[in-house]
């Protein structure tokens, strides 16, 4: 991902009484009048989006505000850099303007006397790169991913929900589209959408394409995939494969008992030129994967967990959410340490809803958490920085380079959170006699009354509260010793209490083959302790691992494997030959040429799940449907 540096508290602080004393003008007595936003995309194909906005004004000083912290990216990277061709003006009176020197998404002007309204017109810089959230590539040929923070300002001095927005959108000639925002009225290839609070508008992004599909999923309320892609092929999707979405469905209501969303929409983009992510919002979710996602079976496997995890963010992230995530507007910095909850919880959930959905079956499932477990006990960076650091340090792990993920850690509150969440849901099955697990706690937690959106703040003490009221238990301390400790033993253990143990053989563990299928890699972090890619490049080695005593780094490239030329076959041979004969690398790091032999002497090696004598089989309990 790309991203900046975030707005220091400090300097925030400073700033407050600046803040009150230039604040905007707009209708300063009370809310400001519904302010217009036209998008034209017609140009989306190149890279380009047209934005026209119209703002009730009051005569003078005015400070607007690009939207910065964007809900659900956990960090300030709302793309500024992108904003190009800025004008203000009052009639056909063009308007001076200054960006403020310590605060790089915020502009200053005044607003001449007599003047009722702004006209504010910049384009947005569509990005060509494929990698992250808001700042990554959103466009092709065929199809656009709107994001509205991409395309608007807002007076500073009022909360998001607080000021109305009336929407519209024109589209390239022909083209489809699928969105949240209610009231839809088009005319031509223009839409034009009911006035709503920025709050909404910028929780409802908006996907449209020339090869468009939409499968119904469920009624009362309505739930549909709506998917553009790069051609007409890449929209199949198997009778099976919606059998397990549409049961995605059922499976949520059992688990949550309540839905808060008027209607849902699963927006997916199937391209491999945009960026590739999930991105949660109340009412949809902004869903980017490969063009082979339904048609190719490793891929349809592969990328299963993903509409689950997005899906539940609807009541955990957006009915629920951290206090410390919660802010009136999109300049306030968010503070991150409640996403061990936020995206771990959702993790959790959202890898066992793909089993008892179907979208996986229970051996994938039984791969997907042998992996989780190797990958975190062959993890150095456990012993130096704590599963808390990992979410308290999101806005600097998620735009750090992936070279030495292993040794600095990552963003390992959604993936480790798993086994966290694993354990304190086999906790409660063993407190109560499993009387109740952690499907209790998400319905009293995340469930509630149904209906329409409304938001419900948590802070770590009610989590806390939240299980006691399932299991009495000294959770507090529960959760602190995991989250806190270091080197901890939470994986193996967490496993153990499911009723299952990690063995290791020469078998490929399918889960990473199909990340292998998918990056076009092959992993031997647990043989050798390296990644390799296609090429011979090899973008990760483990630290302190065999390859790293070798010699090897990041960023150089394999050339031979034992004398021959290197392919990923010829490397996994090498290594499970290696019980009788050392790995033999010809390695390439910039212009050195250099041999290096490997001292391991263990062959192949992957990880999977064995069942553990005198234990219950509280996992596959787990993995069980809830809905008939």
């Amino acid at each position: 991902m790309s991203g900046r540096t975030h707005i220091g508290l400090q300097r925030l602080g400073s700033l407050a009484g600046l803040v009150l004393a230039f604040c905007c003008s707009v209708n300063a007595a009370g809310r400001p009048g519904t302010i217009r936003v036209e998008v034209d995309a017609t140009l989306a194909p190149q890279r380009l989006l047209h934005t026209h906005l119209t703002i009730p004004v009051q005569p003078g000083p005015l400070t607007l505000l690009f939207p910065e912290w964007i809900p659900g990216e956990h960090m300030p990277d709302g793309p500024i850099n992108s904003v190009a061709g800025l004008r203000f003006s009052v009639g056909k009176k063009a308007l001076p303007w200054r960006r403020d020197l310590l605060d790089m998404f915020a502009f200053h002007l005044t607003v001449p006397p007599g003047a009722a309204s702004l006209d504010v017109r910049f384009d947005f810089l569509i990005s060509g790169a494929g990698s992250g959230y808001a700042p990554g590539a959103s466009s092709t040929a065929y199809l656009n991913d709107l994001s509205w923070n991409q395309v608007i300002l807002y007076p500073r001095g009022y909360a998001a929900k607080d000021l109305t927005y009336a929407p519209s959108l024109k589209l390239p000639a022909g083209w489809k589209f699928g969105t949240a925002l209610p009231g839809a009225k088009q005319k031509g290839d223009t839409i034009s959408f009911d006035p709503c609070p920025l709050s909404m508008l910028i929780d409802s992004p908006v996907l449209s394409g020339r090869f468009f599909r939409v499968i119904p999923l469920a009624d009362n309320p309505t739930q549909e995939i709506d998917i553009a892609a790069d051609s007409e092929a890449d929209l199949a999707m198997t009778a099976e494969t919606q059998a397990g979405y549409r049961r995605l469905i059922a499976e949520t209501g059992a688990l949550f008992g309540s839905r808060h969303y008027r209607d849902y929409h699963f927006l997916l983009t199937l391209s491999d030129n945009t960026a590739h992510f999930g991105l949660e919002h109340h009412e949809s979710s902004d869903d980017r994967s490969y063009e082979k996602m339904f048609t190719d079976p490793d891929f349809v496997v592969a990328i299963a967990e993903l509409l689950p995890h997005e899906f539940v963010h609807s009541w955990n992230g957006k009915y629920r959410r951290p206090q410390d995530l919660t802010t009136t507007d999109y300049h306030q910095p968010m503070r991150d340490d409640l996403l061990w909850v936020y995206e771990g919880l959702t993790e959790y959930w959202g890898d066992v809803l793909a089993a008892r959905s179907g979208l996986i079956n229970n051996d994938e499932a039984h791969e997907q958490f042998a992996h989780l477990v190797a990958h975190y006990n062959y993890e150095p960076g456990r012993n130096w920085r704590p599963l808390q650091d990992t979410a308290d340090a999101a806005v600097v792990l998620y735009n750090a380079d992936s070279d030495w993920e292993n040794w600095r850690r990552e963003v390992d509150f959604y993936e480790e959170s798993v086994l966290l969440w694993l354990d304190v849901d086999t906790t409660i099955r063993r407190l109560t006699k499993d009387q109740k697990s952690l499907n209790d706690f998400s319905r009293a937690f995340c469930g509630g009354p149904g209906g329409e959106p409304a938001l419900k703040t948590y802070t770590f003490e009610d989590v806390v509260a939240g299980l006691n009221a399932v299991a009495p238990h000294d959770w507090s301390s529960f959760l602190r010793t995991r989250l806190d400790a270091v080197g901890s033993k939470l994986p193996d253990q967490a496993l153990l209490a499911s009723g299952w143990q990690v063995v290791y053989n020469s078998q490929p563990n399918e889960t990473e083959r199909l990340r292998d299928v998918v990056r076009k890699t092959a992993s031997f972090v647990y043989s050798i302790g390296l990644v390799a890619q296609e090429d011979g490049t090899v973008p990760q080695v483990l630290y302190d691992g065999p390859a790293f005593k070798a010699g090897l780094g990041p960023g150089m490239k394999i050339t031979e494997v034992a004398g021959k030329k290197f392919t990923l076959e010829e490397l996994r041979n090498a290594v499970a030959a290696s019980a009788s004969q050392p790995v033999q690398l010809t390695v390439k790091n910039g212009t050195q040429v250099q041999s290096y032999t490997i001292d391991y002497h263990g062959g192949s090696k992957y990880p999977h799940l064995q069942r553990a004598s005198n234990r219950p089989d509280m996992l596959d309990e787990i993995l069980h449907p809830l809905a008939p």
